[in-house]
Parts: structure tokens; C-alpha cells; sequence
């Protein structure tokens, strides 16, 4: 079943299509064999096929009642006008005068921007492109690696999926049962820990390559408190409608659905003050969240197909039966879910991955005692990778697609490799000292 879906993937059908059709095979592979080697009719194989979905329609009625999924179009409505808006923009051209100055600048201004981007909107594509657009070119004409300066593009872009509020928590939150808000309270550690590493790592470049990241002149007319009080007045705004949506989560006033309600209106407010706020601009924004819940959604009607042929097959226990005998147990289950997670990331997205790999090894978790909380932080951080590693990472498609002629395949991917051993890193870390990040 895994090998048919991933082939045509590859091919290039549509994910939510893949699975629903991969299913309906598999199931009547399934049924027929079960039926007819035993003397079975044919009228007896359908009952028998029928009776693997017949807990569709109510799976499909809990999916669409769904609180904690509700959360997803309102986050994503959210980060669309905040797109729309030139939130990035102005955060960008503001931050860069203040790093400016010191070699590797740039690069530490757009990390930084890219972590406030994560926990603004959350949308790893607005966020990249965004980036890509006005970051890029400016470290470029000022003398910066392309390599470098791809990698820190498409790394700081992808922050939005580990940095809350991310899409990928709220799925997580689903797949797991657990509370939306410990998600976004636990990744908190994970994803500022992945910002301070890539600054380091930005600042150690710069320190033994003195080509790699220059420092940029500076208007000297412009007196350093104006810089500052400029960066202030753009940081500010999102900032306090950050501190608004998880803050409110965090201290248990609203649930993570209100929250992002209340993120969904306060970034009209902001659209209304940076004067972007059209009839236009939400029509536009709301149509591009529609599409993008709706592929969701779909992608998550397939994938309950698929679970509940694979479930039926039994192979979710012939799975359970070789994970809990791995050496090492607890620890051979760990390295083996990250690698198996890790490896599908080079081809599908981390919906797909979520909604039918994760629910297979969720049972194995609580046998071996494993801490839920601890391991859907992993798997997120892991699933954070899928952007960074070619063939089919996502960001380096979006900055590609905006990035000048002179940027090459080969320099996006060069860039992005020591981002993603940096990734590497730190789940390495959060695995070998959980009690570091606040895990038991």
C-alpha cells in the first residue's frame, strides 16, 4: 500500500485522490482474498469490502465537528492577510539596518524575522517567498555566499512549523488527542533553541569566512535612535498580536480555536492600520484559505480510508509486533520512527505523514511507555525537515520560484544542507536530554 501511494506521488497524482484510490484496491485486494479462496461468493466478497468503510460516514462527521481543526482555516486566514499586508516587509527592511552592521547581519536579521514571521502566520510559503523577495536581493548585492543566503532564507522560512502557532501542532493536537495548548507550550523550548542555533551557526560563517557574509554601509545621516525607534514601530504591532493569541492560550483564557479567532481578527486590525485593508484583499485571503483548508481536509478523508484498509488488514499489527521487538526497545522504536519519518519527508508532505504514519506507531508509543507529549514534539521537529530536504522540499520551490536568474538549483540545496544537519541536531538533543526542554 505504502509503495503503490509513494509511486504515485512520485508520478504526480493528487495526494487526497492517491490514498481514497489506493484504498478502495487494496480493500477489495484485501476482501477477495479473505472471501473467495475459501468458497465464498462473490455477493459475500462485496458485503465484505463494504464492511471495511462502513465507519466512514461517522469517521467523515467527527473530522468535520472537529473542534481542535477548526483552529487551521483561522490560522491560516490569519497569516494570509498578515502576508498581504507587508508585515515582512517592513520587519525586514527595518531589522536589516540594525544587524547591518556587523558581518552576518543580514543573515541573523532574517533568522530572527523569520521566527517572528512563525508565530505571526505561520504560513512556511508566505513566509519564504516573502523573504526571498525582499531579503535575497539585498544580501546578494552586499556580497553574501547565494548558498548561504538561500539556506538561511528557506531554514528561517520553515520556522512557522515548529514555532506556534503552527499547523502542524494543531494536527498533531488531533492525531494524538492531546491538548492544542501543552503542544504550543512544549514546542516553545524546541523552536527558539532552532533560532539561536542557526544564529550561532550564522556567526561562526561569518567569523572564518570573511567573504561569506560582509557587513552593509549604513546611511550614516540616519542617527542610530531613529534605526531603532523604526524597527520598534515594526515590530510592535505583530508582537503584540503574538503576545495576544498565544498568550491567551497559554494562560488558559481561550482555547487555541478562540485564540485564533481572535489572531484571524486582529490581523484585519493590523491590514487596517498599515492601510492594506481592502474588500479585495480579504475576498482574495479567504479564497486562498478555502483552497488550502479543502486540500486539507481532503488529504484527511483519504488518509482515514487508507488507515481503516491497513487496519483491517491486520498490518498495523504485524507493524507493533516488529517495533516492540527492536533492540533496545524504547530507544530502537525512537531511531527507527525518526528515520522512517525523516525518509518519507524527501517525498510527501507532512499531512500525509501525520494523518496516516503517525496513527500506526501511536499505539506502539503507549506500550512502551513512551511520553506522547514528548514524542509528537519530535515528530514535528522531524516533519520540519520535509521542507528543507531535496528533491521535493517545499521551500526550495517557493524561494526558486522568486529567486533572480543568477540563484541555481545546486546553490538552494548546498545552502540548505548544514540547516538541516543543524535541525538534525537539535532533535538529537531533545531525544538524549528531554528533562533540558521540559519533558519528564
Amino acid at each position: 500500500m505504502f509503495g503503490v501511494a509513494l509511486l504515485l506521488l512520485l508520478v504526480g497524482y493528487p495526494v487526497a485522490f492517491t490514498f481514497g484510490a489506493v484504498s478502495i484496491l487494496f480493500g477489495m485486494l484485501a476482501a477477495w482474498f479473505e472471501i473467495i479462496p475459501d468458497g465464498g461468493t462473490v455477493l459475500e466478497f462485496w458485503e465484505e469490502f463494504l464492511s471495511m468503510f462502513s465507519m466512514m460516514p461517522f469517521r467523515l462527521y467527527s473530522i468535520m465537528t472537529n473542534k481542535i481543526l477548526m483552529a487551521i482555516p483561522l490560522f491560516i486566514f490569519m497569516g494570509i492577510v498578515l502576508q498581504k499586508s507587508e508585515l515582512a516587509e517592513r520587519m525586514l527592511s527595518s531589522m536589516g539596518i540594525l544587524f547591518g552592521k556587523v558581518r552576518g547581519g543580514l543573515a541573523v536579521s532574517t533568522v530572527l524575522i523569520g521566527a517572528l514571521l512563525a508565530a505571526s502566520t505561520g504560513v512556511v510559503g508566505a513566509s519564504v517567498v516573502a523573504m526571498g523577495v525582499i531579503s535575497l536581493p539585498v544580501m546578494l548585492d552586499n556580497g553574501y555566499k547565494k548558498s548561504l543566503s538561500c539556506g538561511t532564507i528557506c531554514a528561517a522560512g520553515t520556522l512557522g512549523q515548529i514555532i506556534p502557532p503552527s499547523i502542524v501542532l494543531i494536527v498533531l493536537a488531533d492525531v494524538f488527542q492531546l491538548p492544542v495548548g501543552d503542544l504550543f507550550i512544549a514546542a516553545l523550548v524546541p523552536g527558539l533553541m532552532l533560532v539561536t542555533v542557526y544564529v550561532i551557526y550564522v556567526f561562526i560563517v561569518a567569523f572564518f569566512d570573511k567573504d561569506a557574509a560582509p557587513a552593509i554601509e549604513i546611511d550614516a545621516s540616519v542617527t542610530k535612535g531613529a534605526n531603532i525607534k523604526k524597527a520598534l514601530l515594526s515590530v510592535i504591532p505583530p508582537l503584540t498580536l503574538i503576545i495576544l493569541v498565544l498568550g491567551s492560550i497559554f494562560a488558559g483564557i481561550a482555547t487555541p480555536t478562540e485564540s485564533a479567532s481572535l489572531g484571524a481578527f486582529g490581523s484585519i486590525v493590523l491590514a487596517l492600520m498599515y492601510r492594506k485593508l481592502s474588500y479585495g484583499m480579504i475576498k482574495e485571503a479567504s479564497l486562498e484559505t478555502v483552497k488550502t483548508t479543502s486540500m486539507v481536509f481532503a488529504i484527511l478523508i483519504g488518509a482515514t480510508a487508507f488507515s481503516m484498509v491497513f487496519t483491517y488488514s491486520g498490518a498495523d499489527e504485524l507493524v507493533e509486533v516488529f517495533m516492540t521487538s527492536l533492540p533496545g526497545e524504547k530507544w530502537g522504536f525512537l531511531i527507527l520512527s525518526m528515520l522512517i519519518i525523516m525518509f518519507l519527508g524527501f517525498f510527501i508532505d507532512f499531512f500525509e505523514i501525520s494523518y496516516i504514519v503517525v496513527p500506526i506507531l501511536l499505539p506502539i508509543v503507549y506500550i512502551l511507555g513512551i511520553d506522547p507529549l514528548w514524542f509528537a514534539i519530535l515528530i514535528a521537529l522531524n516533519l520540519q525537515t520535509s521542507f528543507l530536504t531535496p528533491p521535493f522540499g517545499f521551500s526550495l520551490f517557493y524561494l526558486k520560484g522568486v529567486a533572480p536568474s543568477t540563484i541555481k538549483t545546486t546553490d538552494i540545496y548546498k545552502g540548505v544542507i548544514p540547516f538541516i544537519l543543524l535541525q538534525v541536531l537539535v532533535l538529537a538533543s531533545i531525544v538524549m536530554f528531554p528533562s533540558f526542554y521540559g519533558f519528564g
